[in-house]
C-alpha cells in the first residue's frame, strides 16, 4: 500500500470533499478522485460514500483510518527524531475557543513565534468543540475535560470572569448594589440553544434570564459591552483589552473557569509537538496572571 495514497486518503476523510483535499494537497479533484479509486481498488473495498453533506467514511474506510493515522504519527515522529532538536518548523494548526484566541493566544504564539521563526501556527477559533480524530487541528482548547476518546489531556489555566458594564452604561442606569438589583438590567450572553459547553452558561448560574442581547461569540458580546448596550459576564483577561468597562459587584459574583489543552494520543511521539505543547503550556499560563493581575 502507497504511503502518498493513504495521504490522499486521510485528506479527503478530514475535508470530507475532493475539492477541500485537493486544496490541502495543493492537486486538482479530479487528481485526488483517481487515487481514491486507487486505494479502494488496492484494498478491495469502498472507503468512502457520497453524501449529500459529502464524502463519508464507510465501516471499512473507518478501520483504514485508524491505521492511516497511525502511519502518519509514525512518518511524522520519524521525521522529527532526523532532523533532532533545532528550533521548531512546519505548520502546527490549534482550535480554540474565540475568548481564548482573541484575547491571550496572540501574544503568546507570537512569542513562540519569535524564537522558532522556522514555524507557521493557524489559529481556527470556533464556538464549538473540535474532532481531532479528523485532524481538524493538531491540538485544541477547551472549557471542559473531554471524559471520552484516545486524547492526552493538560490543564492549560485557571482563569475568572465577573459582571461588567461600561462606564457609559453604568452613568446612565440605575445602580447595581447587589444581585437583587440585576434583574433591572438588560444583559448581553451567549445564544441559549448556541451553548457548546455547560461551562460557558454563565447567566444561568448567576440566576439570570436568557440575554435580551447575544452572539455566539465572546468578542461580538465584548464589543456590545464596549458600546454600553447592556451588562455581562466578561472573562478577566479580556478587560485590558475593554478599558471602557468596569467590574460590578465583583465581591458578589465570582466565576472560576479553566483552559484545558487536548491532543490526539497518537501524537505523544511526535516531538516537535510537544515542545510546542511545553512552550505553549508555560506562556498561557504566564499570560493569564499578567492580564488579570492588570485589572483594577
Amino acid at each position: 500500500m502507497d504511503w502518498d495514497d493513504l495521504r490522499v486518503f486521510l485528506a479527503v476523510a478530514r475535508s470530507e470533499s475532493l475539492s477541500g483535499a485537493g486544496r490541502r494537497l495543493n492537486v486538482d479533484p479530479a487528481t485526488v478522485g483517481r487515487r481514491i479509486a486507487r486505494l479502494e481498488d488496492a484494498v478491495g473495498a469502498r472507503l468512502f460514500s457520497k453524501t449529500p453533506q459529502g464524502y463519508a467514511l464507510t465501516e471499512e474506510g473507518a478501520r483504514l483510518q485508524t491505521h492511516a493515522l497511525r502511519a502518519e504519527t509514525a512518518i511524522d515522529g520519524a521525521s522529527e527524531s532526523v532532523r533532532g532538536p533545532q528550533g521548531l518548523t512546519g505548520q502546527i494548526r490549534i482550535g480554540a475557543p474565540d475568548g481564548s484566541a482573541n484575547y491571550l493566544l496572540p501574544q503568546v504564539i507570537q512569542q513562540i513565534c519569535d524564537a522558532n521563526p522556522g514555524l507557521e501556527v493557524q489559529i481556527v477559533a470556533l464556538p464549538r468543540v473540535f474532532n481531532l480524530s479528523k485532524r481538524e487541528a493538531d491540538m485544541a482548547i477547551a472549557v471542559s475535560r473531554p471524559e471520552a476518546g484516545r486524547l492526552t489531556v493538560q490543564k492549560l489555566a485557571d482563569y475568572t470572569l465577573h459582571l461588567a458594564a461600561s462606564r457609559d452604561y453604568v452613568a446612565r442606569h440605575p445602580p447595581i448594589l447587589g444581585l437583587q438589583d440585576l434583574q433591572q438590567h438588560r444583559f448581553v450572553g451567549y445564544i441559549p440553544d448556541m451553548i457548546f459547553d455547560k461551562e460557558l452558561d454563565y447567566l444561568a448560574e448567576i440566576g439570570v434570564a436568557a440575554p435580551a442581547l447575544a452572539s455566539n461569540s465572546v468578542s461580538v458580546q465584548l464589543n456590545f459591552l464596549r458600546h454600553g448596550a447592556g451588562v455581562g459576564v466578561v472573562h478577566d483577561f479580556a478587560l485590558p483589552a475593554a478599558p471602557e468597562l468596569v467590574r460590578i459587584i465583583p465581591d458578589q459574583v465570582h466565576l472560576k473557569r479553566a483552559f484545558w489543552l487536548i491532543r490526539h494520543a497518537d501524537d505523544g511521539r511526535i516531538e516537535r509537538l510537544n515542545r510546542f505543547a511545553d512552550l505553549l503550556l508555560k506562556l498561557f499560563r504566564q499570560e493569564v496572571v499578567r492580564l488579570e493581575t492588570a485589572v483594577v
